[in-house]
């Protein structure tokens, strides 16, 4: 079987406590044309740094040496081999020299995106379309998770998107008063045994939407007519929406800014969805909690607290 290997040449260094770098080197074989760019994909997501003798390197931390021990677990689900190893350092690259490659890689990014950004952001709030501002935000907060040494471009996106957020904010100001007020102290229905997706937009409501919100149970959305479905599999109230989980339609339908709720919302989407759009881990830890109380008879209403408190923590945690 032909293959593609990728084989590196180490340097002996003496044993040090620690590791400062991750490297991942991998075969795949010939004929595996569609694996090969899928996990070229996952190699540009997570923000690997192709070194020109072969393999690919990141910083040593815990969220990366998952991700590239699940990217070498799938590697060998395609007949490939894969290995991931702590290296302390190359014989040919200086640490600073290391750096210096990953803050290069990103500045390229940024630029790109500072581009776009520009560009949109130079039309009056009226003519911008709010899914590309969407778009350029959802790719911002990709780069930031994979901008391990503090790109100096980082804080000019960040102020641009800001202004962009601001003016965005003048303009629905007055609408987006009189539709929340449309739903305040009222009752919110959803499914029975309700489950990521579901506690945490049931927090998200009662956190920025509805202080005073009550919560029933049913299967059936037209038991109750005065209760605000979520949810749930009907056309009326709030549900996946595109490729958004319920908690992401709530979060875009109340214009709800506030960062750490966007990375929420990355968590819960992945965790709901489970098509690793954003590459967020944290999720499936959650799920599983869930999972568990459910199966020791809750009630519908203890489950729905439980979860919610959960999420608190989880917001609590990204301050």
């Amino acid at each position: 079987m032909l293959c593609y290997m990728y084989i590196i040449h180490a340097m002996s260094v003496p044993s040090k406590p620690s590791t400062p770098w991750l490297l991942l080197v991998f075969s795949l074989p010939a004929k595996s044309a569609s694996q090969r760019v899928e996990v070229w994909r996952k190699l540009q997501r997570y923000g690997m740094l192709a070194l020109r003798s072969s393999g690919y390197v990141l910083p040593n931390s815990a969220p990366n040496q998952e991700r590239m021990e699940w990217l070498a677990t799938a590697i060998r689900t395609y007949k490939g081999q894969a290995s991931v190893v702590q290296v302390q350092g190359f014989d040919d690259l200086s640490d600073a020299r290391l750096k210096q490659l990953f803050v290069e890689a990103r500045s390229r990014d940024y630029q790109k995106l500072l581009h776009e950004a520009k560009k949109v952001t130079a039309l009056s709030p009226a003519r911008r379309s709010r899914g590309h501002l969407n778009r350029i935000r959802r790719r911002f907060l990709e780069l930031q998770d994979i901008d391990f040494f503090g790109n100096p471009l980082r804080s000019k996106l960040e102020t641009l998107l800001a202004q962009a957020d601001e003016s965005e904010t003048a303009k629905a100001g007055r609408n987006d008063k009189r539709k929340a007020g449309a739903y305040l102290n009222r009752l919110w229905m959803t499914r029975p045994r309700p489950g990521i997706d579901r506690v945490s937009s049931a927090w998200l409501i009662r956190r920025f939407i509805d202080p005073k919100a009550r919560f029933v149970f049913h299967d059936e959305p037209g038991t109750r007519p005065d209760a605000i479905p979520f949810d749930m599999f009907c056309p009326q109230g709030f549900g996946h929406r595109g490729e958004d989980c319920t908690f992401e339609t709530l979060r875009k339908q109340f214009s709800i800014r506030d960062s750490r709720v966007k990375r929420i919302a990355e968590v819960i989407h992945d965790a709901d969805l489970g098509d690793e759009k954003f590459s967020r881990v944290e999720g499936q830890g959650l799920d599983k909690v869930l999972n568990g109380w459910a199966k020791q008879d809750l009630p519908d209403d203890e489950l729905l607290q439980r979860g919610m408190d959960l999420i608190d923590g989880l917001y609590e945690s990204l301050a």
